[in-house]
């Protein structure tokens, strides 16, 4: 929890497998937290800056970030982000397939807070959702967002 409340997870991610593997790893979790999914980048803006169907949102404590998604790719939404006065803190996770050095080097270039090449492995997929929830929610200190 951060000051007592909810941690918020959105996760911008179009295989819906990878997403149900997500909330599995975080059903484990001592800590109490929201997965909130979209599956492209156009749902991902929209659900950041609270716009129609997600007015009532609560802003995310981190983005989980695909970068290979329809409509609007990943690369697209995390120049976006950090660019946006209102949403620039939000720590984004880069979660992909893709281990291209290209894809690694931009998405640093793009301010990404970390870059994570997904395990087609289960048992290794959870461990590091684990390992990111331990990270982000235990050690590091994450700015408040207004709540």
């Amino acid at each position: 929890m951060i000051n007592g409340r909810s941690i918020e997870i959105l996760m911008a991610e179009d295989s819906p497998g990878d997403v149900v593997l997500t909330r599995k790893a975080l059903e484990h979790s001592k800590l109490k937290i929201n997965l909130h999914a979209v599956s492209d980048g156009v749902e991902a803006m929209k659900f950041l800056r609270q716009e129609g169907e997600y007015s009532d949102v609560p802003k995310p404590d981190i983005v989980f970030l695909d970068l290979n998604m329809p409509r609007k790719d990943g690369r697209e939404v995390l120049a976006e982000i950090k660019t946006d006065s209102v949403l620039k803190h939000i720590p984004v996770v880069i979660l992909t397939t893709s281990d291209s050095e290209q894809d690694i080097e931009n998405s640093y270039d793009l301010n990404a807070n970390c870059y994570i090449t997904k395990p087609v492995d289960m048992d290794q997929f959870v461990k590091v959702v684990s390992a990111i929830e331990d990270f982000w929610f235990t050690i590091v200190k994450l700015p408040g967002n207004g709540r």
